[in-house]
C-alpha cells in the first residue's frame, strides 16, 4: 500500500491510497484550513490521525501475508511427510552412505538403493545421497585406471596367506632372558669368526654353533628328539641358504678379504639363522 496522490477542496481533502485487493482508493478526510492557527493545529492533529492509521493497516496487511505463507509451508511438510536424511551435511562420502573405504561396487550400491528407499520423499535427502554415491563410483574409477600400491594392504594380504601363518605358528617369543643370553652366544661366535679366520675356515666356530643350538633347543623344549631334529635340520638349512644368498644375492664385502672370505660370510649369516631357530623356534 502506498499513498498515490493528495487532492484538497475548500471542505474535504482526498487522501489516494493502493490497495492491492480493491486497486485505488480515495477517502476524504476534512480539509486542513490554513487562515486560522486553531483550526490549523485542529488539521494537523487528523493528519496525524490518519498517518497512525495508515501504518497500522501495512503492519496487519505484512502479518495477514507471512502467517499466509507459513500455512502455505506447512501444508506442504505435512503433505509429504517424508523424514530428512540425518547425515546429509556430512561431508565425506563414505560416512554420509555408511560404508567403509574398502567396500565393493556392490555394497555401495546397496547402500544407495537402501537410503533412497528409505528417504526417497525428501528431495534434497535424495540430492545428497546420489552426490555422495556419484563421488565414490568416480572415485574407484579412477584408482582403477591410475593404479596405486597400498603398501599397508599387500603386508596385511601376506600377514593373512596361508603359507605365512603357517609358518609363524613354528615360531614363539621366549623370555627376554633367554633371548639375550643366545644373542651374547653367537654374537661370540661371529666375533671370532671375524677376527681368526683359519686357512681351513671357521670350522671349529661352526662345531661350536651347532653345539649351542641343540643346548639352547633342548632347554627351551626339553625334548632330545626334538632337539636333534630340529638342530640338525636347522643347521643344513641355515648353511645351505647362506651359501645361496653368497653366490647369488649378496655381492662380496671389500672390508673382509682373504682366501676364506666366502666361508666367513657364509658362517655369519648361518650364525643369525641358527640364533633364530634356538630362540624361537616353537
Amino acid at each position: 500500500m502506498s499513498v498515490s496522490g493528495l487532492i484538497a477542496s475548500p471542505s474535504r481533502c482526498c487522501l489516494r491510497l493502493s490497495d492491492c485487493n480493491q486497486g485505488l482508493v480515495c477517502r476524504q478526510v476534512p480539509s486542513i484550513p490554513i487562515a486560522s492557527k486553531p483550526k490549523a493545529k485542529f488539521g494537523k492533529l487528523h493528519l496525524e490521525r490518519l498517518t497512525v492509521s495508515f501504518r497500522r493497516w501495512k503492519m496487519q496487511k505484512t502479518h495477514l501475508i507471512k502467517c499466509a505463507m507459513d500455512a502455505s509451508y506447512g501444508d506442504m511438510a505435512s503433505e509429504s511427510g517424508a523424514a530428512m536424511f540425518p547425515r546429509i551435511n556430512v561431508r565425506d562420502p563414505y560416512k554420509r552412505l555408511g560404508i567403509s573405504r574398502e567396500a565393493s561396487e556392490d555394497e555401495i550400491q546397496a547402500a544407495r538403493n537402501f537410503l533412497i528407499s528409505k528417504y526417497g520423499g525428501h528431495k534434497p535427502s535424495v540430492d545428497a545421497i546420489e552426490a555422495a554415491h556419484d563421488k565414490i563410483i568416480m572415485q574407484k574409477f579412477y584408482e582403477r585406471k591410475n593404479p596405486k600400491i597400498d603398501i599397508k594392504k599387500k603386508v596385511r594380504e601376506v600377514k593373512q596367506s596361508r603359507v605365512v601363518q603357517a609358518v609363524t605358528s613354528r615360531f614363539q617369543t621366549p623370555a627376554t632372558k633367554f633371548i639375550v643370553k643366545t644373542s651374547i652366544a653367537f654374537i661370540v661366535l661371529g666375533v671370532l669368526t671375524v677376527l681368526f679366520p683359519t686357512e681351513e675356515g671357521p670350522t671349529l666356530q661352526v662345531a661350536i654353533s651347532l653345539i649351542a643350538t641343540f643346548y639352547f633347543i633342548h632347554d627351551r623344549l626339553k625334548s632330545k628328539i626334538r632337539t636333534l631334529l630340529y638342530g640338525a635340520g636347522a643347521f643344513i638349512f641355515s648353511w645351505l641358504l647362506g651359501t645361496f644368498l653368497m653366490v647369488s644375492v649378496i655381492p662380496p664385502i671389500p672390508i673382509l678379504k682373504g682366501p676364506r672370505s666366502f666361508e666367513v660370510l657364509t658362517s655369519l649369516i648361518t650364525y643369525v639363522l641358527l640364533w633364530v631357530s634356538s630362540t624361537y623356534l616353537k
